[in-house]
């Protein structure tokens, strides 16, 4: 049994990836990753002994080439859709089935080609909000905020949908007509599918059933994690109290003038050593003081279990590791689905949430405050016990019992 794994965005959509190919390999699956081969995926991939099948263009290399041009997102989705259709149609020969997360344009792209081999799909989140459902609004797309009239969630969600066909419509019907299939009326319910599944913790974000889809909660993906920190990091983790942890992942933090120097200063005026991790923000050391330590891409779940505090943009993985370690956190959001988990942290008082995405001098105090008191890491310990570690397996074993019985 062979089975593609498609995903197009950032280290959050392919190392969950890296996870369901880790369980299927166990099972005697054998499979393949479609996925940017920006070097720091590449490097995932081929440790966790993974094969690769690159997608139409890196990602920070079609990023660059996004804001350059100027193009608005239907212009962009008519370039990406065809494009990764045929990286992925060439990946998914002789497979079985097709996963997909990550970008919508990317994921319809991936769901033509499952349809035009006759071959079983699934379309995984890793967000409640990414699923229809009246519990909750959508997320707002770029030209399309929401009426301000419309409060209803099914309302909105509905609007969603004719967001969708307006952003992405043209550029999946257009491409599906030119490979002989049908056009959609209706191109978010056709990409969502209405058994989707929901690759997140349940206590971190817990899933309220609805009449609008029938999605399967299987837990985080997570990846285990088994390298050694390197051995000056270490040096300096034995060197004093425990740091905070301070980086933005794929957040380039454009907005924020110096990022770094805002929650150094931050860091240092609750007394505490810091841990900057470069991201794509490139942060760095403001200094050559002690108290300070640059890190690039890291273990992350043995790190955060040393730490005093994890000060991060919100991403799904990030929020799912650092509650795993039981380190409380700051959530500094910035896009999509970082308010959500920034929302969650707090709410669960395993942390604080940022007000807004700019960090300014002074803004990070209270949060950190918050973050270091010592009811807050007493909840965060607790919540760690709580969290799931088989939400790859549970998957694994959906997929491989749909593809026998030839069904979602």
């Amino acid at each position: 049994m062979r089975v593609l794994l498609s995903t197009y965005g950032s280290r959050g959509d392919v190392q969950p990836l890296g996870a369901l190919g880790r369980a299927l390999q166990s099972m005697g699956v054998e499979p393949l990753v479609s996925a940017p081969a920006d070097a720091e995926f590449v490097e995932l991939l081929k440790r966790e002994g993974l094969p690769l099948a690159p997608a139409f263009m890196p990602v920070r290399l079609w990023i660059a080439q996004a804001k350059q041009s100027g193009l608005r997102l239907p212009e962009l989705a008519a370039k990406m859709v065809p494009a990764q259709f045929d990286a992925i149609a060439a990946a998914a020969e002789g497979c079985d089935a097709i996963v997909a997360t990550g970008l919508f344009p990317s994921v319809a792209a991936a769901q033509s080609v499952a349809e035009k081999l006759g071959i079983h799909f699934s379309w995984a989140a890793f967000c409640p909000l990414m699923v229809p459902s009246p519990h909750h609004p959508p997320m707002e797309y770029p030209g399309w905020p929401h009426p301000l009239e419309v409060t209803d969630n099914l309302a909105l969600w509905e609007f969603n949908a004719q967001a969708k066909n307006a952003l992405f419509g043209a550029a999946i019907n257009t491409h599906r007509a030119s490979i002989g299939l049908p056009t959609l009326d209706n191109v978010r319910d056709y990409v969502f599918t209405h058994r989707p599944w929901l690759a997140s913790d349940p206590t971190l974000s817990p899933w309220q059933p609805t009449d609008l889809t029938a999605a399967i909660q299987t837990g985080a993906w997570i990846l285990p994690d088994t390298r050694p920190l390197p051995a000056e990091l270490e040096a300096f983790l034995d060197a004093g109290d425990p740091p905070i942890y301070v980086g933005f992942g794929s957040m380039a933090m454009h907005a924020t003038e110096d990022p770094a120097r805002i929650a150094i200063e931050a860091v240092r005026a609750q007394g505490r050593r810091v841990i900057i991790a470069q991201g794509w923000a490139n942060l760095a050391l403001i200094d050559g003081q002690e108290d300070c330590f640059a890190v690039a891409e890291v273990n992350q779940q043995a790190l955060f279990t040393r730490v005093a505090a994890v000060v991060h943009h919100g991403g799904a993985g990030t929020t799912t590791a650092a509650a795993r370690a039981g380190a409380a956190q700051v959530v500094v959001p910035q896009v999509a689905d970082q308010p959500y988990w920034a929302s969650r942290v707090s709410a669960l008082g395993i942390g604080a949430a940022h007000d807004g995405p700019i960090l300014k001098t002074g803004t990070l105090l209270a949060p950190l405050r918050t973050a270091l008191a010592p009811e807050t890491h007493e909840r965060a310990a607790i919540i760690a016990k709580t969290i799931r570690s088989d939400g790859a397996v549970v998957a694994a074993e959906r997929l491989v019992a749909a593809i026998h019985r030839g069904s979602q």
